[in-house]
């Protein structure tokens, strides 16, 4: 049943019906018995269109409604719903488990598909760039009269509206924070204690949208807090836009990260493919999308380097450890399960949803170091078949069966969250395309499934956050915005509820028992000294939670790190390093000592957070470290202090990584280490260094230095005028390049067969292996040829024969994602066709065959897209429909 609502328009202040509006299309949906899901657990359709619409988000109150996003005016589609997009509210009012009551909370002509919509009680925060905005409803009537209610942008400067990579959701965070993300287009914006935060990088006006900040010009520039970050990044906040925090920087496009009672940050990031990953956050850390300065990852590839290590840059000090990392997707909603009616061997599971895959994974991450295990699984899946469709890592090509109603292949989901029931919800996109910007379902149809245990029927606790037990109940909630307003209930009691909250920190329940050790300093000195005890529990979780909450709540954070920079748990120790950042070195730096002597010189994580803590004081802190850990000359420093040395980057060990470097007692490997150490030091005195080194006699050596001299000497080091010195030593003279043109052939105007013509073919493996050695002028094949094109090992078993089929038939269909191929017209009149690899100066292009060239940019005239692929089709390489056959049937197996 619709019900009418008053809707706040951005030009006129005009109420609407709610089902004024209706799609092009009859609505569709997939239906419930096509998923597969845990043993013991069923999927069922709580609610569909039309009583929602192209959900982007989701989020569930205290009594079981669900409030959705919708994204009706997505991209290229913006403007078909002309009264804009909205926040829908659903309910279940009789309990059979199924939506029977859907109106609109509040619709604006500004609303041009918003990405998050958080509810914390009567507040609702919509995040629509360029604002992050809060409605009040003041009259709890769950309609948004702007006449009663309340309407503030809470914080702006978020790029970009109506682009996915931009403003996500808002969560409550067991701190009693908030919580939120935002994708690589970036943001310069200023939180309501006066700081400014610049998130710039490489990305910019890219993929459409509209954008508010050049984030170009953002990149490399210190934030108020005195730190540089990178676009792509996490918040941590005050309910009240106060005292924001950047905890996470450096993402493509993380859509959405959750944090679990024991304070720890998960996210799921997309790719240019195929490189998603599932992670934990690092608090603090880059995930490695961008450089320190804010180039894209492939401007510093090594030679021969695995993509998904050069997309995160996890061969570079400064990057967390990436996680689990799949290959093509499109990642989106993600939610951390704790408690509630899925029972016992669901709790702790993290839920990711995977748009491209029809999936949504589980894990259930487990403690490895400084970071987590994350093995993965199909929690909730309709495509079991491994095949994937409409996708950019199979090329964006749709196939013709799967645009049928109800395919399987079309379940999109887009977000994952729990209710106050304790069931699990889905919200589906349901298109035939994902990713890419675009979408194709004229319908707008929209789904949320509801995952509980068969026969479930939805109880949803009483929450009276005027009263101690009342707030408990909220604060044991199975909803994570629903505990937020426990926690800030209990709070505001005071020493009143210390009682109860001490009974809360011994529940059975691990999860809950964290929830109420975060309150504990908020509630006097018992409740402090309740906490600082927790430090000595043989639970390394609520050691873990103890320490952090004294930290939140802004207590002396230094005697008690002095407690546990030695403790069992490197997991602890990591948390001791990384609540050091920002304290003073002469405080911090015997503190990291200790962490330091605790590192088992392999976990990436580990170094990280010491290397984290010591930003900004890299010297000070490298320079206690070597008094303690490696005192004497440098050719006696063990692997474990060079390692420390290259995550530091400190420019007080210049003289001792050239003296490493030029060092022939020492192994060539330790000497090449040196030189990628001084290649990560903003310094110029470090490039002076590695100009020295490159004159040594050791060959090996020798390459080193003079390959991080041209990578830092075109990139980071440009800065310091290194040009005559590199046409000097002979690394890079752009007066003596010679370029050779290559133009790319024209896309033909037919193609002699059809895909058809090759699928009804029988393929020839054997025969095919060797065809396939046509491929080898853009495809590294068994080792053979360059990495021009994508990587076509797994190629077909991830996209089908057909969509194979296609993409050799006629390629310039759907270029694959990151592949998109590039003009450069050059001055004297020629042209250079390829993909850019570094769009700096020189700018570094590969063509056909491989050849990788450099072009000066005072040699160039323009540069535009090409508007087609970059790889020749079928008959342009002279293969017959049966070639390709036989190429498909040996790619199967490769």
């Amino acid at each position: 049943m619709k019900t009418r609502a008053s809707i706040l328009l951005v030009a006129c202040l005009t109420p609407v019906m709610a089902d004024e509006w209706k799609a092009p299309k009859p609505a569709d949906k997939v239906a419930a018995n096509h998923f597969h899901v845990p043993e013991g657990l069923e999927v069922t359709v709580w609610a569909s269109t039309p009583d929602l619409y192209n959900p982007t988000n989701m989020d569930i109150d205290a009594e079981g409604r669900i409030w959705v996003a919708e994204g009706v005016n997505y991209r290229g589609h913006n403007g078909r719903r002309p009264d804009g997009d909205r926040i829908v509210v659903l309910q279940d009012t009789n309990g059979d488990g199924k939506a029977d009551k859907s109106h609109t909370f509040v619709q604006e002509k500004g609303l041009v598909a918003p990405l998050g919509v958080g509810v914390f009680d009567n507040v609702v925060i919509v995040s629509q760039p360029p604002d992050l905005i809060k409605y009040t409803d003041v009259n709890r009537d769950l309609v948004f009269d702007p006449a009663v209610d309340k309407r503030e942008v809470l914080l702006t400067g978020f790029n970009a509206r109506n682009h996915d990579h931009s403003l996500h959701s808002v969560t409550g965070g067991p701190d009693g924070k908030w919580y939120f993300n935002n994708g690589n287009c970036g943001a310069e914006f200023t939180d309501k204690s006066g700081k400014t935060f610049r998130m710039g990088g490489d990305y910019y006006k890219d993929g459409g949208g509209d954008w508010f900040v050049n984030t170009r010009e953002l990149a490399g520039k210190k934030s108020d807090d005195g730190f540089m970050w990178t676009a792509g990044f996490s918040v941590r906040m005050n309910p009240d836009g106060t005292n924001a925090e950047i905890i996470g920087h450096g993402y493509r496009n993380s859509f959405e990260h959750c944090t679990t009672s024991l304070g720890e940050l998960f996210q799921n990031d997309n790719d240019d493919p195929p490189a998603c990953r599932t992670s934990y956050v690092l608090e603090y850390g880059s995930a490695g999308y961008f450089t320190r300065e804010g180039k894209f990852y492939r401007t510093v590839k090594r030679p021969n380097q695995d993509h998904g290590r050069n997309h995160w840059r996890q061969d570079d000090p400064g990057t967390f450890d990436v996680g689990d990392i799949y290959g093509g997707g499109s990642p989106t909603g993600i939610v951390f399960y704790e408690n509630g009616a899925l029972g016992p061997k669901q709790a702790g599971t993290l839920l990711s949803c995977e748009a491209a895959r029809n999936v949504i994974f589980g894990y259930q991450p487990e403690p490895q170091g400084a970071t987590y295990k994350m093995d993965r699984t199909d929690w909730m899946t309709s495509n079991t078949t491994g095949e994937f469709d409409g996708a950019d890592f199979t090329g964006g090509s749709k196939k013709e069966e799967n645009r049928e109603d109800g395919s399987p292949m079309l379940f999109r989901p887009s977000d994952v969250a729990v209710g106050a029931d304790g069931a699990v919800y889905v919200t589906d996109w349901f298109d035939p395309r994902v990713g890419g910007h675009g979408d194709m379902d004229e319908s707008c149809s929209g789904t949320i499934y509801r995952v509980a245990p068969k026969n479930f029927r939805p109880r949803n606790p009483k929450v009276d956050l005027n009263t101690i037990p009342g707030c408990v109940t909220a604060l044991k909630s199975p909803a994570i915005n629903v505990r937020w307003t426990g926690f800030e209930g209990l709070k505001a009691k005071g020493e009143a509820a210390l009682p109860a909250l001490l009974e809360v920190t011994k529940d059975k329940d691990p999860w809950i028992s964290a929830r109420g050790i975060w309150l504990l300093p908020y509630l006097g000195t018992k409740g402090e000294e309740a906490c600082k005890e927790l430090l000595s529990a043989k639970d390394t979780r609520q050691r873990l939670v103890a320490y952090k909450a004294l930290k939140r709540a802004g207590k002396d954070i230094l005697p008690y790190a002095e407690k546990l920079a030695s403790d069992p748990s490197p997991a602890v120790r990591r948390d001791v390093a990384l609540s050091l950042r920002g304290q003073p070195a002469d405080k911090s730096a015997p503190i990291l000592v200790t962490v330091a002597k605790g590192w088992d010189g392999k976990d990436k994580n580990y170094l990280e957070s010491i290397g984290l803590a010591a930003e900004n004081q890299e010297n000070e802190v490298w320079t206690a470290l070597k008094s303690a850990l490696s005192p004497g000359d440098a050719k006696s420093w063990n692997d474990a202090f060079a390692k420390l040395t290259w995550r530091l980057w400190p420019s007080a060990a210049i003289a001792d990584l050239k003296a490493r470097a030029l060092d022939s007692a020492l192994n060539d490997d330790a000497r090449k280490f040196a030189c990628e150490s001084l290649s990560f030091i903003d310094d110029r005195a470090a490039a002076d260094a590695l100009f020295d080194v490159a004159g040594t006699d050791n060959a090996a050596v020798k390459a080193e230095a003079m390959n991080w001299l041209f990578m830092r000497g075109t990139g980071a080091w440009a800065k310091f005028g290194m040009q005559d010195e590199l046409k000097k030593r002979g690394i890079y003279d752009p007066d003596k390049i010679v370029l050779t043109e290559a133009i790319f052939p024209g896309k033909p105007e037919k193609t002699n067969f059809t895909v058809a013509d090759v699928t009804k073919l029988k393929g020839d493996a054997t025969k095919g292996k060797a065809t396939a050695q046509r491929c080898v002028m853009c495809h590294q094949l068994e080792g053979v040829g360059p990495s021009y094109g994508p990587d076509l090992k797994g190629w077909v078993s991830r996209q089908g024969a057909e969509m194979a089929a296609k993409a050799i038939v006629d390629p310039s269909a759907e270029i694959a994602h990151g592949f998109d191929g590039t003009a450069i017209n050059l001055k004297d009149n020629r042209w250079i066709d390829g993909l850019v690899r570094s769009n700096g100066d020189p700018v570094i292009v590969t063509t056909q065959g491989g050849l990788t060239q450099m072009v000066p940019r005072d040699r160039i005239a323009g540069m535009r897209g090409m508007g087609r692929s970059l790889m020749l089709n079928a008959d342009q390489l002279g293969l017959s429909a049966q070639d390709v056959a036989d190429v498909i049937a040996w790619l199967k197996t490769y």
